[in-house]
């Protein structure tokens, strides 16, 4: 295999990690708001959390896609494709996140909490300095390992035009009749992304504050 086709597939591979890291910090903030819904004694927001949660995580990724991708033009919202794929991986990522900081968030000790508020502190404050750095560093692992999730699922969004790092091997593959080469070298290139994740992920863990490891 050539330099140049290598070539073309790190360029797609930039759409790749573009569009996952975007929709990873999207779902994120998502998943926070839908984790304090789940974690409310209102159920009126425990209600939808959890309507969220199972629809986003009981359909196919493939099936989320393609219906926003064909939903957004009949309500009138006209949107380029990339911005229906980030749509489509943030909901579906947010709601694996949800889940994951809500057991974060539930595992706080309450002993921690009621100490904090004996001397004075706001709700604001627990929630800044006590509550969400332990919930982070609990669950921080398994936000690397969704992460790492969406990266290799972002495949997916070949499916609504967007020229990605699979989408692009596929064509080349179509091209040169040099498959095996072909995805072997994406493979490869997927392979070292998200070595990439997990091993700044490791790095980030180790500096979060929080509960001792």
């Amino acid at each position: 295999m050539s330099v140049k086709l290598f070539e073309l597939l790190l360029q797609a591979s930039i759409y790749t990690v573009t569009i996952s890291v975007v929709s990873i910090l999207i779902g994120f903030v998502i998943a926070m708001f839908v984790s304090g819904m789940l974690l409310s004694r209102q159920r009126l927001f425990v209600l939808p959390a959890q309507i969220f949660i199972s629809f986003f995580r009981g359909v196919p990724l493939l099936v989320q896609l393609l219906l926003i991708y064909n939903l957004l033009p009949v309500i009138g919202i006209n949107v380029p494709s990339i911005v229906a794929a980030i749509i489509g991986l943030s909901l579906s990522t947010a709601a694996y996140q949800a889940e994951n900081l809500r057991g974060g968030f539930a595992s706080v000790p309450s002993g921690l909490v009621e100490c904090a508020e004996m001397v004075g502190l706001t709700p604001g404050q627990i929630f800044r300095r006590i509550k969400a750095p332990i919930a982070l560093r609990l669950t921080f692992p398994a936000l690397v390992n969704e992460a790492i999730l969406i990266l290799k699922a972002s495949s997916l969004v070949s499916v609504v035009g967007i020229v990605e790092l699979t989408r692009m091997a596929q064509d080349l593959a179509g091209s040169t009749f040099l498959p095996l080469q072909i995805f072997a070298s994406a493979g490869l290139i997927y392979l070292v992304i998200n070595w990439a994740v997990a091993l700044a992920g490791g790095l980030i863990e180790r500096s979060l504050p929080g509960v001792p490891r």
